[in-house]
């Protein structure tokens, strides 16, 4: 195994443990989980900085791990935020690899937008046409997806891209980080 790869590995496993372990925090204050959505955090920045095979499987594990070990989310919910966190990852780690304007922070803010609609776009399809069929509309799509996690989506937002460009710059020369 190359070492990047190893890097990418315990690296992923330590953003997927965070997306057990952050959570938690934040589920002290009621609601927290949808409003500031912390499982996101790790999953994001998983794919920005590890890759979409990585980012992938953090968005896959995180929410699962989370119900088994923590009972958060409810075993009900863990599909859907599977489905929505692996396109989070995904995707995050695909525009991470094709998108390179040459100024590396708009990079991260492009990648990092790009994932942010397609994981909303594959939950709010998924919810009308699978896991909430008949009984999801478009106002409540927008008010999830949008009104209601828009904290979440600033602080996404203002942390992640500067945060994913310290971690590529600890990894490349960890002595003078």
């Amino acid at each position: 195994m190359k070492k990047t790869s190893l890097q990418n590995l315990v690296l992923a496993a330590m953003l997927a443990a965070c997306g057990v372990v952050l959570p938690i925090a934040f589920h002290a204050v009621p609601n927290a989980g949808s409003v500031l959505l912390p499982m996101h955090i790790p999953v994001l920045l998983c794919g920005l900085v590890c890759g979409w095979p990585y980012g992938l499987a953090c968005g896959l594990l995180a929410p699962l791990l989370s119900s088994l070990f923590t009972g958060m989310p409810p075993m009900a919910y863990v599909p859907s935020m599977m489905c929505e966190l692996a396109v989070y990852g995904l995707v995050s780690g695909l525009l991470s690899a094709f998108v390179h304007t040459g100024r590396p922070l708009l990079d991260r803010y492009l990648q990092l937008i790009g994932a942010m609609l397609a994981g909303r776009a594959v939950y709010g399809a998924l919810s009308a046409l699978i896991f909430s069929a008949g009984s999801y509309s478009m106002s409540a799509f927008i008010a999830a997806a949008f009104v209601t996690a828009f904290p979440g989506i600033v602080i996404q937002l203002l942390f992640l891209p500067s945060l994913a460009l310290q971690v590529e710059k600890i990894r490349k020369n960890p002595v003078h980080a």
